[in-house]
Order: C-alpha cells, then structure tokens, then sequence
C-alpha cells in the first residue's frame, strides 16, 4: 500500500491547504510543504526497509514479483481493469525528483502567489499526485486516468494565476496534450482488444501486454499513438509548440512542475511503453525517432538563442535539452539509456531552478523582457551568482549533472549512428552561446539606470536555501552519478533484454 498511500497523502494535502485558507491565508503553504516533506519522508522509510533495495535487485521487466513493489487489486473485473501499480528502479528515480521538485515549487510560491492561495496549493500537490500516478500505473487505463489527472490542476494554475496572456497559454496546453492523450487511448483499447482475440481474456495490465501477439503493420501504427502522445509532453520537435507559451504565462511554481517534473512524464512513458510493448516498431521508427531528437537539440537551441524574454528563452532550452533524451531512448544501448535517465534528473534540478531564478525576477521587476535588466549583479549578487551557477550547469560544465548526462547520451548514440551524433552535438555549441547571452543580458554590464534608483531585494534564506538543495544535487549528480546509474543499471538491462528476447535482431542493432 505504500504506493497508494504516497499519492493519497498528496490528494489529501491539497484538501487541506485549499480548507486551511479559511484559518489563515498564509496557512495553505505551510500545510502544502508538510505534506510533500512527509511523503518524501515516507518514501525514505519504506524504501530503506526493503533489502532488495541494498542488493539493487534487478527486476524482470514482464515479472512483477520481482520488482521493488507491486499492488494489484480487482477494480472492474469484467473488463480485465485493475488498480495496478509497480515500482522500480526508474520508477523511484522519479518519484523522488518529483517530490523534491514539488517542495522547490511550493517554496517558489511562498511569496509569488497573492490571490486564492489554497486553491493554488491544492492545484500544485493534485498535479503532483497525478504525476506519481502515471510513475507508478500499470495498469494502461489506470496510467491514462492519472495522465488526465495531472493536466487538469496545471491547466487552472495557468489559467488562473499566469500572466498577461494566459488564457491563450492554458487552452493551447490543454488542447495539445488532450488531442494527444486520445491517441494514446485509443492505442490502449486497441492493443487491447487485440489481446483479448488472441488471448480470450480482457486485460489492461503491463506484464500482460507485453507478450501481445500482433501483426507488424498493426504494431507500427499502434506504437505510433503512444510516441506521439509521449513526445507531445516531452515535448519534442515538430509537437514543441504549446512548450513557450506555456512556461512563459505560467505562475513560478507552475513552471517548476512543468519544467522539472510533468515533461518527464513524456521521457518515461517512451521508455516504460513505447519500446518495450512494440519492439520491432520501435527498432523500425527509431531513424526517424532520432532525427526528431537531433532536430529537436539544434531547433530549441538556436530559437533560445533568438528571445528577449527570460522565461521563453529557457522554455526553448528545454526543447533543445528532452532532444537528447529522444537520442538517448532511441539509440536504446546501455549507455545512451543511462545518459537519457540522468538527462530526466538533472534537467529537472537545472531547469526548475532557472525558472525559480526568472519568477523571482519578474517579481522584483515586472518584466522578463531580458534588455531592460542589464547590471542586475550589482543590485542582487546572491542571485546573480546562483544563476551563473545554473546557468554553466545547462550549458554542460563538466563536473556537474547535465555534462554527465549528455556525454552518456552522446557516447551511447556514437555507437549507432555517427553523422546523428555529430548534428546534436553541435547543439552543444549553440547551448553554451543562449546560456552566456542569458547571463551577460541579465547580470552583466552596467546597471540599468532604472533599476539603479531602486533598491531591489536580494535572495533571501529562503531562496537560498532552496537554491542549495538543487545546487547540491547537480554537483553530486556530477561528481560522483554512481549511485543513480546503479537504481537505473538493472531496470535497464531488464529492458534490453526483454526486447532482444522478443526480436533478436535488437540485440545485434543496438548492442
């Protein structure tokens, strides 16, 4: 039940800091941080008590015994639908990213958010506890019911507390990511039914799934439906589109979730479905896969490279950063899968923080219009050194997160197609150039006269103190990645061998 429990307690919280309003208007954060702090808290225990976990057992990907949790109940037996979820290595990397990330965000909400803020907190931790849902699920309507879940409170956060144009931002997010989401339920009951011909039984479950006997032409078009409605939330070139508006309209501690943790979603759904349930399509789409995703590292690069405004800048170096993740699951060898798990975490930790820096920005000064903020370092040295910091840390400084996640990705591709890897690696380039520019604009140079006159407040304890937990766990990420790479190394063996199981021709391909 721990899984259960974990997302209960964050449907619950929200419940209780929309009430906790009524108390205190300043009460909801509080009881919003409690709750993310006690899951992550609870997480810890329970994982610290099973001895699978000091072993790091390798689970079998179509055997849920041996995974590190497994919880099936019957929900609609007629149908062959349960409520099913199962955890392992990767599955715990995120949730764990996600629960820190959902403190980062609450934090980053402490002052930013004035108007209906239980509502605004019940929002956040009912997102969050969707998204644990589509980590855990396996079940596939039950993974599509919390996919829908986590869409709903992010639509309102934008839409009730975004910007200017918010409005447009909200319904163009809600409108990709539905017409998406259709495709991916249609490809469920079709795989399905499909199932239930050749097999007499109705049956939504993963590890049923996964030994599907279906045609090839089937299979491909089938797959097609899951990789649209995935790299749509990664997002990935050509579907990027609803990406910048809405992390440009989007209040600060939406953007967090967005940026760090529901983009994920996308990243992990290609992994844990796409590839495994349809093998031989995928190893059959994964030169169009990685074009996509080398498109996707050049194009987000060099439209970063080309804005004025703070927040679409970084919103745009997130679609060139979840390219490389694209190359990594598609070139789908050890060591790209390795790079594009490490990808997932450390953009987390480096993107929610720009973001962080870029709403305390616009706080401060109303704008996020990068030409009238010149000089800001001599006004507000705490930010503009934590920004210098996360800004290297994007670009790929060696000895921090990012870098070992893209040198993985980008050893991993080498092996499978050189000239590909030669075209993302010149977004490399591009990336260090939008990173500089971001900070000279910003914080170099002379003051803006402006803000000269003005006194404008510095990071303060808290900022900082949430600053320290991402910073910490970028230079860890970088000196010393082992212990990830560990969580992650079985699940993604189990993966390799499950596809070149079900077609050898993967294992000379890719292996």
């Amino acid at each position: 039940m721990v899984m259960i429990n974990l997302i209960l307690i964050l449907l619950v919280g929200g419940l209780l800091a929309m009430l906790s309003e009524r108390l205190d208007e300043n009460m909801p954060r509080k009881v919003a941080m409690a709750a993310v702090l006690f899951d992550l808290i609870y997480l810890i225990s329970s994982m610290l008590s099973l001895p699978e976990i000091a072993q790091l057992q390798a689970p079998i990907t179509n055997d849920p015994s041996t995974w590190l949790m497994h919880f099936k109940a019957n929900w609609i037996p007629a149908f062959g639908i349960s409520i099913e979820f199962a955890m392992d290595g990767i599955s715990l990397l995120m949730v764990l990213l996600t629960l820190i990330l959902g403190a980062v965000a609450i934090s980053a909400s402490w002052t930013d958010i004035v108007k209906r803020k239980g509502f605004f907190e019940a929002n956040l931790l009912w997102s969050l506890a969707g998204v644990l849902g589509v980590f855990l699920a396996l079940d596939l309507l039950l993974f599509f019911l919390f996919w829908e879940v986590m869409l709903i409170p992010m639509y309102f956060m934008i839409a009730i507390w975004g910007h200017e144009n918010r409005g447009y931002a909200a319904m163009k997010f809600f409108i990709f990511t539905q017409a998406s989401g259709l495709l991916m339920l249609v490809s469920i009951l079709v795989l399905s039914a499909i199932n239930q011909e050749t097999t007499g039984v109705w049956t939504f479950s993963y590890f049923d799934l996964l030994n599907t006997n279906i045609s090839e032409q089937a299979s491909y078009w089938i797959m097609l439906g899951f990789f649209i409605a995935f790299v749509v939330k990664l997002p990935g070139f050509p579907f990027h589109t609803w990406l910048p508006d809405a992390h440009t309209q989007a209040p600060t501690a939406g953007s967090v979730i967005l940026a760090g943790v529901l983009l994920k979603t996308g990243a992990y759904g290609l992994i844990r479905f796409a590839v495994p349930l349809f093998p031989q399509a995928a190893l059959d789409f994964s030169y169009p896969a990685m074009l996509l995703g080398a498109a996707g590292v050049v194009y987000g690069a060099v439209l970063a490279f080309g804005q004025a405004d703070f927040k679409r800048l970084i919103a745009y170096s997130s679609v060139s950063h979840m390219g490389f993740v694209l190359l990594g699951i598609y070139a789908w060898n050890e060591l790209a899968l390795q790079g594009a798990v490490m990808q997932m975490v450390a953009h987390g930790f480096s993107t929610a923080a720009l973001f962080m820096i870029a709403g305390s920005i616009q706080e401060r000064l109303h704008t996020r219009d990068m030409s009238q903020m010149s000089g800001l370092w001599h006004q507000m040295p705490r930010m503009g050194a934590v920004a210098m910091f996360f800004v290297v840390a994007s670009l790929g400084l060696p000895g921090l997160g990012n870098f070992v996640a893209e040198f993985l990705i980008l050893l991993g591709l080498f092996q499978v197609n050189v000239w590909i890897t030669v075209i993302a690696a010149t977004g490399l380039i591009t990336g260090a150039a939008y990173s500089l520019l971001l900070m000279q604009k910003s914080f170099q140079g002379e003051i803006n006269k402006k803000w000269a006159e003005s006194k404008l407040s510095d990071f303060g304890q808290r900022e900082m103190m949430t600053m320290a937990v991402m910073i910490i766990a970028l230079i860890f990420l970088g000196i010393y990645p082992q212990p990830v790479l560990n969580i992650a190394e079985p699940v993604l063996h189990s993966l390799l061998d499950l596809t070149a199981l079900a077609l050898p021709s993967i294992a000379e391909a890719k292996l």
